[in-house]
């Protein structure tokens, strides 16, 4: 099967991999050897001048096959501890890749129990590609922008009744620019990001993969609305589960059934919330967006929960950041196991 063709398919993000793998049949993504060679040329795997020639014999047989069997013997016979070590760690993510035959129901697989422990940024990457490949020919920016919030760390603040949500990173590094450049000319402090609009929509595409776009994440704004859609689209895609969901300003529903934290703070506090707990206002987080899911295929869904709606919340933490836990959208549901 070809490779993904990035401009004819209509790619978003260069930096999400999708040009390393292709579609399976059912659209789930393949674990195919150029995606596999992307990790054993991580810095933390690629051998370096120093290294023993166990370990550069070792990388030279992945790179000609990247599904080559290693034995614990083939490790320990690495020099270089540490190195050692790595290379376990990406092998065993590898062998859980090729194990479950595709990105998606690799990723799935990694929430449930004896499941592998993997590093948080290959699964951040894992959702990177995955919302890459549900967006694949999406030509609405302010979608594609709230898909970031799936495998990116944002950062929000509020001025002027509006919510915005930058990439926690690109405000990372341009706060640290901002300090040295306040070395020379203390009135350069400021770290503003350029807000997605309708005017500059356009911009979005060329500068994707910079992720220095920050999105308006107010109640009754596009980006909310976006946001639900994705939702809606990555359960549709993992469970092939068709759900409804809108953004809501408050839950009215004192008795509500089933909720869903986006997010382990959002968790935290609804959690509390439903069981009548106090929270505390000083030093917590708090819930910026909440949503309202209906289940539109009802004999999928427990039937206690039958024709009620699940609510889902987002919250910021202490420090102001959201990282969002996109798995809980396919964990945390009321199905029935039965009809899973």
């Amino acid at each position: 099967m070809k490779q993904i063709n990035e401009k004819a398919a209509g790619v978003i993000w260069k930096s999400a991999g999708q040009h390393l793998t292709h579609r399976l049949d059912n659209r789930w993504l393949a674990v195919s050897a150029d995606f596999l060679r992307a990790y054993y040329t991580r810095p933390e795997i690629h051998p370096v001048e120093e290294s023993c020639a166990v370990e550069h014999a070792l990388f030279e047989r992945l790179m000609a096959d990247p599904f080559a069997p290693v034995s614990p013997a083939d490790l320990a016979a690495i020099a270089d501890c540490d190195a050692a070590d790595n290379y376990a760690l990406v092998l065993r993510f590898r062998d859980h890749l090729v194990a479950k035959g595709s990105i998606e129901a690799a990723y799935v697989s990694l929430f449930a129990p004896g499941a592998p422990m993997i590093p948080p940024v290959f699964i951040s990457q894992m959702a990177h590609l995955i919302m890459g490949n549900i967006l694949m020919g999406e030509g609405d920016a302010t979608v594609a922008r709230a898909a970031e919030l799936f495998f990116r760390e944002q950062t929000a603040t509020t001025s002027n009744e509006r919510m915005m949500l930058a990439d926690a990173e690109v405000v990372e590094t341009r706060a640290q620019q901002a300090a040295l450049l306040a070395l020379t000319d203390p009135r350069r402090t400021d770290v503003a990001l350029e807000i997605l609009n309708a005017e500059g929509a356009e911009d979005y595409w060329a500068r994707a993969d910079h992720f220095d776009l920050a999105l308006d994440f107010r109640f009754s704004e596009p980006g909310q609305d976006a946001f639900a859609r994705l939702i809606e689209r990555w359960i549709r895609h993992f469970l092939d589960l068709r759900v409804r969901v809108q953004p809501l300003q408050s839950v009215k529903d004192e008795h509500w059934s089933w909720h869903v934290g986006l997010d382990a703070e959002a968790t935290r506090i609804m959690n509390a919330l439903y069981e009548g707990q106090y929270l505390p206002e000083e030093g917590q987080g708090s819930i910026v967006a909440l949503f309202r899911m209906e289940f539109l295929d009802q004999d999928r869904v427990l039937e206690r929960i039958r024709r009620k709606p699940a609510f889902l919340g987002m919250a910021v933490d202490a420090h102001d950041r959201i990282r969002m836990k996109p798995q809980n959208l396919l964990i945390n549901l009321p199905l029935n196991p039965l009809l899973q």
